[in-house]
């Protein structure tokens, strides 16, 4: 009984919160003014972004495919690993009939949707494990000088080139599998409207790892905390026991990153969910770019 009842108050203070935070947030986003010139020039400093992320990506995939012993040592290994989990996932459910409740094939598409979060994530900010080096060596100064946005540079400086080859045979297999789901348009439109709200937590994450590495000069460390943490969403987070279950879907959300994709795919996502979701994605992106604003103010130059 008691632990129900502990149980019980931690769902009412996870509601409570989760309110909470939805208020916030409809605060934070209300300050914003939105006019047509606004919206047009925001089209146009996004064109101008995504040329200069083009070149840098070019740039970086240059560099990697000069290394073609290297290249081709990273891509098997993430072959292999990606082969070797799958089949330890077929080999697991099949033992057990299911996992907490999902069948073969949803586990194995909760865990596609895992690997599409995390290596697209990967694709776009690979720059961030490169953060220390300009930081170490002064060359974060040369960024700061040029006319682009400093956050754009460090966080979107560089495209990986083996995420880029991995990315399309992943989607034609979440394709395969997640089309044996059944899923009907809306239940696909939810999917992929999640999977955006997991990369803009993502982003957010990684832009806190660049306001804390500009403050501590620790980025290697926390980066591969946050892979360690992202790395529980392998499966769905209903596997755990509460208050682990509540504390990845709500306070470290890889939950929502990871499992609420698939539970919107699945029908099984309430409404009070899916604001709750995309309230808390908004949330970590605007509190995110808050603290490396205040971050760059604290960054003291290396000539000086």
């Amino acid at each position: 009984m008691e632990d129900r009842k502990e149980v019980q108050n931690l769902k009412l203070r996870i509601k409570y919160f989760g309110f909470s935070l939805v208020i916030g947030t409809f605060r934070a986003v209300s300050k914003f003014s939105f006019k047509f010139e606004n919206i047009k020039e925001l089209v146009s400093r996004c064109y101008y972004y995504f040329k200069i992320w083009l070149l840098m990506s070019k740039n970086s995939f240059i560099v990697m495919l000069e290394q073609k012993k290297l290249f081709f040592l990273f891509l098997l290994g993430k072959v292999l690993r990606f082969g070797f989990f799958i089949l330890f996932l077929v080999f697991l459910v099949k033992g057990t009939e299911n996992l907490a409740g999902y069948n073969s094939n949803q586990v194995i598409f909760f865990f596609l949707t895992f690997n599409l979060v995390d290596i697209v994530s990967q694709f776009l900010f690979r720059e961030v494990y490169r953060f220390r080096p300009l930081l170490v060596s002064g060359d974060f100064d040369l960024v700061m000088t040029k006319p682009m946005n400093a956050l754009f540079r460090v966080l979107m400086g560089g495209a990986d080139v083996i995420d880029f080859i991995t990315i399309p045979p992943l989607l034609i297999v979440l394709a395969i599998v997640g089309g044996g789901l059944n899923p009907n348009f809306f239940q696909i439109f939810s999917y992929l409207i999640f999977i955006i709200n997991s990369l803009m937590i993502a982003a957010a994450f990684h832009i806190l790892v660049l306001a804390f590495g500009i403050i501590t000069l620790e980025i290697d460390h926390v980066i591969w905390i946050y892979r360690d943490l992202t790395n529980l969403g392998r499966f769905p987070v209903d596997i755990y026991r509460q208050p682990i279950q509540g504390i990845l879907t709500y306070l470290i959300p890889v939950g929502i990153m990871m499992t609420f994709p698939v539970k919107a795919m699945l029908g099984l996502i309430s409404s009070w969910g899916i604001l709750f979701s995309f309230s808390l994605g908004i949330l970590m992106v605007i509190l995110s770019i808050k603290l490396w604003n205040r971050a760059l103010k604290s960054y003291t130059s290396a000539s000086s």
